[in-house]
């Protein structure tokens, strides 16, 4: 006569550990441990490199206000960045120099190409070492022109000839006119050593990427509010008037109509994962005053 009864503890005694195992599972919340990207960058290993020419147009100076508001975004609060002033190529020109306004923006987090380019390229080497070693990416936000890049990229890689910069050093380009005033062999050495990706100009609207340039001054009522979001965009305000279109620097007709020009910072919205931003209406909507 069959014992089925009789079995049954004996079964249940055997598969035990195993039924405690999956309840144990079941009820236990689950631990994640891949790092939340912020668009494309990992805010817990990534460097972000925010370089600008500054030479000669004036767009550079509201752009460097424009990125500065991105990072005091809580979205953006773990970012780990550095900035440079004076990252220019061969074009012609005056340098409009800005020194208040990156203390303010970037506090004592960016280097001084224009004055002291040697130390700068070591600085940026340094820092773009650190984070490949410790696993990390760097992105770059080409503001400018790629010669800058290129000096800190071979130091890296004469440094640690083992480094993986053609995989994990992004270089993000968006002007056709900053690339035709790179040094030729360095826009080469760049896009043979990293990730070097075009992105649609910032200049236009429609193409993919915003279009922060803008002939009107019907925007600075929201970019001037008390606080520091004020000061940073007065501040660039001021600075840009000042310099636009003086002494034969590009005269930049936004700029003289009263508006804004932030182009440059298509770069940094693309690597964010904000590239879906048409213009600078759009920007101040997803950026908007903060206390």
């Amino acid at each position: 006569m069959p014992q089925h009864d009789t079995d049954i503890p004996h079964i249940l005694m055997r598969f035990l550990p195993s039924i405690l195992i999956f309840m144990l599972i079941l009820t236990t919340p689950l631990t994640v441990w891949a790092a939340t990207p912020i668009g494309n960058f990992n805010a817990e290993r990534d460097l972000f490199l925010a370089q600008f020419d500054s030479k000669t147009d004036a767009d550079d100076i509201h752009s460097v206000a424009a990125v500065g508001i991105m990072l005091r975004d809580p979205r953006l609060a773990g970012v780990d960045f550095h900035a440079v002033a004076g990252a220019y190529g061969i074009q012609e020109g005056l340098y409009i120099p800005s020194p208040q306004l990156f203390n303010l923006v970037f506090g004592e987090r960016w280097s001084d190409a224009h004055n002291n380019r040697e130390q700068s390229v070591k600085e940026v080497a340094r820092q773009v070492s650190a984070t490949l070693s410790a696993g990390g990416e760097v992105w770059v936000a080409e503001a400018g022109q790629s010669d800058f890049t290129a000096d800190w990229l071979r130091a890296v890689r004469e440094l640690n000839p083992d480094a993986e910069t053609n995989s994990r050093v992004h270089v993000v380009q968006h002007s056709e006119w900053n690339e035709s005033v790179t040094s030729p062999d360095k826009l080469v050495y760049v896009q043979q050593h990293a990730d070097y990706q075009k992105i649609p100009d910032g200049n236009a609207i429609g193409n993919g990427t915003p279009g922060f340039r803008l002939e009107s001054a019907e925007l600075w009522g929201q970019a001037l509010k008390p606080g520091e979001y004020g000061e940073i965009w007065g501040l660039a305000r001021e600075t840009a008037n000042t310099y636009n279109g003086v002494d034969g620097r590009y005269d930049n007709s936004a700029i003289t109509a009263g508006g804004m020009d932030f182009s440059d910072v298509a770069e940094t919205c693309w690597i964010f994962g904000f590239a879906d931003l048409e213009d600078a209406a759009a920007f101040f909507e997803e950026f908007p005053y903060r206390e």
